[in-house]
């Protein structure tokens, strides 16, 4: 129980010390910093005690919104700094918006999805769709895309799945509840973006959101979506908040996962150590130290705790050396490929197969070496 309350503490400081994001409009900043536009779809509904459009509340109908995120020139890779409340932003140090237009339909967000698809050669018309995680905020799940894309390098469309999280640490219930909640809505963005035309849709999830992706696939393949199911190229959960028995059960009625499928996890994330015991297990998806746990499942799971920090809840966001190490990837189903015949020096560190599983541990020596 002590252990449990320091965990507890450590979160509640961590988010107390912290500024908390929000969105900062700045049309300006589009000549600073470099625009990362995001496309949105949003199951947070308006409070209006608070006047934030984008809330807590959870609402029944998807709405859609085009934001346009300066990502400014003086910074670390990984590194997102806010505005601080009541202060003037510094484009130059912090993420602004220049832009956040809505959309009056489901339908003008296609329109303008299908033509951003369309401007790019055929056969690279991919779409990215992130799924924020427990604790966050509107605008620090559309920022974070927007830092991962540019320090990572990503050639897809940005989407981002806000789903109506209370971006408060003790408030795991409510986000666990919301995260179920979110599945119908979830499900609708990648028909919307399906619609538009993707060839190849990327869905990256990070936490709770991992949850709600998983159990988004289990609701497709039950109502026996084959088409909209092969869309889907790529699915790629980040320290995933998710009970391991869970995890596969939802992988049996799923069937045939979509590949490649990445695992990253860390044995230092405290994060899920927490939730782990909050929850009366030994651990979560997320911290997982047996890849013959996921033996008979064709999945690829990063062991990623020698970049950990801190809580280590989201080191492949936040570690410089571990970005630098996976930008210079590009497609790291190939990469795993030539890992195991021998190639090294893409993925650094120890390659373990198991039946239909790979484990990879990584290192942060190769930071320093050339690919």
């Amino acid at each position: 129980m002590a252990r449990i309350t320091i965990l507890i503490l450590m979160m509640l400081v961590a988010s107390g010390c912290a500024q908390r994001g929000r969105i900062v409009i700045d049309p300006q900043a589009a000549s600073i910093g470099k625009v990362e536009t995001v496309l949105v779809g949003t199951t947070r509904a308006p409070d209006p005690q608070s006047n934030e459009p984008y809330s807590r509340l959870r609402s029944p109908r998807t709405r859609y919104v085009r934001l346009d995120i300066s990502v400014p020139p003086e910074r670390q890779p990984g590194e997102i700094r806010w505005t601080p409340v009541g202060a003037r932003p510094d484009p130059r140090r912090e993420f602004v918006t220049t832009a956040e237009i809505p959309y009056a339909s489901a339908a003008s967000f296609r329109r303008d999805l299908s033509a951003r698809l369309a401007r790019r050669p055929r056969g690279q018309r991919e779409a990215v769709i992130f799924v924020h995680g427990f604790n966050t905020t509107f605008a620090e799940g559309a920022y974070r895309l927007a830092q991962l894309a540019h320090d990572l390098g990503s050639p897809g469309v940005l989407v981002h799945y806000a789903w109506p999280s209370r971006g408060y640490p003790l408030a795991y219930a409510y986000d666990r509840d919301s995260a179920l909640y979110a599945r119908d809505g979830l499900e609708e963005l990648i028909e919307q973006v399906a619609a538009a035309g993707a060839g190849r849709i990327l869905i990256v999830a990070h936490s709770m959101g991992s949850l709600l992706t998983m159990e988004t696939l289990r609701q497709i393949a039950l109502q026996d979506k084959r088409a909209l199911m092969a869309r889907i190229g790529g699915v790629v959960l980040i320290s995933p908040d998710l009970d391991v028995d869970l995890f596969r059960a939802q992988a049996r009625r799923i069937g045939e996962l979509p590949q490649p499928f990445l695992i990253f996890t860390s044995q230092r994330d405290r994060a899920l150590a927490l939730s782990a015991r909050l929850t009366g297990e030994s651990m979560r998806l997320g911290n997982l130290t047996d890849v013959d746990a996921l033996a008979d499942l064709k999945v690829t799971i990063l062991d990623i705790t020698a970049f950990s920090r801190g809580l280590g809840h989201f080191a492949l966001g936040e570690s410089p050396a571990l970005i630098g190490i996976l930008s210079r990837i590009g497609d790291i189903n190939a990469a795993l490929a030539r890992e195991r015949s021998g190639r090294t020096g893409l993925l650094p560190g120890v390659v373990l197969t198991v039946q239909n599983a790979t484990a990879v541990i990584l290192t942060p020596i190769a930071a320093q070496s050339p690919p």
